[in-house]
């Protein structure tokens, strides 16, 4: 049974009266303090909309922030090509997925490490395709092999063309937004239906503290002037770039991303903007960044709460380990997070499968395990459905006192709807364990994971992938 777009929300980080004073702090950040804009084309909008600017701070008064963020969509809707994979974000409904910009790929074995390729990325794509916990394919590692200036449309034909789950990924160039904006259009069909059921979407960051970049920036008029769904989310460490204290870490957070949220509204009003946030904190031994460390979960899960208030979707992140190999840090870390944000109802979690090596690496056994981890996650989300169904006060009279329900039509109508059934996890006797190789979680999702490869196909239809190929510039098939 797959679980996705189940409705979150029993965990809560944050009290109401701790959420009134996280969106007090938020406003007169924005009213006494303002945000640094570092794009022309940004400022002029923020100018011409009546926000106070001096040497390119921008200070808007609350109202006006107010106003732009109740003219954003309170749900988003990303496409999968195959409609089965749409994802309906807003409220509290949760959806997990990949993440990352890596570099490397690990064998989360033996820990070798070697630089990603567009074939890996090809590769990642037709895995994703296979495991069904993982509710949409955000392109998780840079082709090292391939020049700069073609990175952007290879990443994303190789996440289109290898799976039918939602792309979203990010951007580095202006002719790569030209060319993937392109792209998009040919499958969706038109500008029309582009806007209306995009396969993609894109990421397009804040710098904390409160610093609009100046390629964001632009990138940002950009996308939302064609309509399509962009993830705004800020990145803050604690004590590094936002207060050391998780409170201010998410004011911090909340301000970067609603200050684009703010600008997608100028630019387009109703642009398809997701609040979102990649906030962590640091190993105060060095300073370096964490992506394991337990505060993630709960700063992002705060966020949510956060998002929820500001009534917009929410793009998470959780899932991740500091770990170099698929071991048992790997698991801990990453189910916590990704446990914490499932049920705090964050929408879109992202990296919530793969990555690992302080977001260095991926590992396609670390995908395998982070299908269970979302899986068991999202059971523990929907919660206990408690009705006379369920609590089988006629089927316990039946049985009395010494008896047994394992005949039970009851049993095996609710077995496997009530009960998360593993494909990975191992649940045989020592005797059978042994027998089938004594083999560890890492070596038994490697073996998942090449019978899912060795199964899988290209994805997009013959004559759209002959379009694309045909008219957009640099694709490597």
């Amino acid at each position: 049974m797959v679980r996705k777009g189940i409705e979150g929300g029993s965990y809560k980080p944050l009290t109401e009266d701790g959420i009134t004073q996280i969106h007090d702090t938020v406003m007169r950040v924005f009213e006494e303090v303002g945000i640094q804009v570092n794009s022309d084309k940004a400022l002029e909008y923020f100018k011409n909309a009546g926000a106070s600017v001096e040497n390119r701070v921008v200070k808007m008064p609350r109202d006006m922030v107010m106003e732009l963020i109740n003219t954003a969509p309170s749900e988003v809707i990303l496409h999968g090509r195959n409609p089965e994979h749409n994802l309906n974000l807003g409220g509290s409904r949760v959806y997990a997925g990949t993440g990352g910009t890596a570099l490397n790929i690990i064998d989360g074995i033996t820990g070798e490490r070697k630089r990603a390729t567009l074939q890996d990325l090809k590769s990642l794509a037709k895995l994703i395709d296979g495991l069904e916990n993982i509710h949409f394919f955000l392109l998780p590692t840079y082709p090292t092999d391939l020049q700069p200036g073609i990175v952007d449309v290879n990443r994303f034909f190789a996440g289109l063309d290898n799976t039918s789950k939602h792309i979203m990924g990010g951007i580095y160039t202006y002719e790569g937004l030209d060319n993937v904006i392109r792209m998009a259009r040919i499958i969706a069909g038109s500008d029309e239906k582009l806007r209306e059921e995009s396969p993609i979407s894109l990421i397009l960051c804040a710098i904390s503290p409160m610093t609009v970049d100046e390629k964001y920036g632009d990138m940002i008029v950009i996308a939302a002037k064609a309509g399509i769904p962009v993830a705004l989310p800020s990145e803050p460490l604690c004590g590094s770039t936002s207060p050391v204290t998780i409170a201010g870490n998410v004011v911090v957070q909340v301000v970067d991303s609603l200050a684009e949220v703010c600008l997608t509204q100028l630019v387009n009003p109703g642009t398809p903007a997701i609040f979102g946030s990649v906030a962590s904190s640091n190993d105060f031994r060095d300073l370096k960044y964490l992506i394991g460390a337990i505060e993630m979960g709960m700063s992002n899960a705060a966020s949510a709460q956060m998002a929820q208030f500001y009534k917009l979707p929410y793009y998470a992140t959780a899932g991740m380990s500091d770990s170099k190999i698929v071991d048992a840090q790997c698991g801990y870390e990453s189910a916590l997070t990704t446990l914490l944000c499932t049920l705090s109802g964050a929408n879109f979690i992202h990296d919530a499968a793969g990555l690992l090596d302080f977001a260095l690496s991926v590992s396609f056994e670390k995908y395998v395990m982070d299908d269970e981890i979302i899986g068991m996650a999202m059971r523990a989300t929907e919660g206990i459905a408690v009705n006379e169904e369920t609590l089988a006060f006629d089927l316990i009279k039946k049985a009395g006192p010494g008896g047994n329900f394992v005949t039970a039509k009851h049993t095996r109508k609710h077995m496997r709807t009530e009960h998360y059934m593993p494909l990975l996890s191992d649940r045989e006797h020592m005797e059978t364990w042994q027998a089938n190789g004594s083999q560890d979680t890492a070596h038994r999702a490697k073996a998942r994971a090449e019978e899912i490869l060795a199964a899988a196909d290209y994805q997009l239809p013959g004559n759209v992938r002959q379009q694309i190929l045909g008219e957009i510039p640099n694709i490597i098939d």
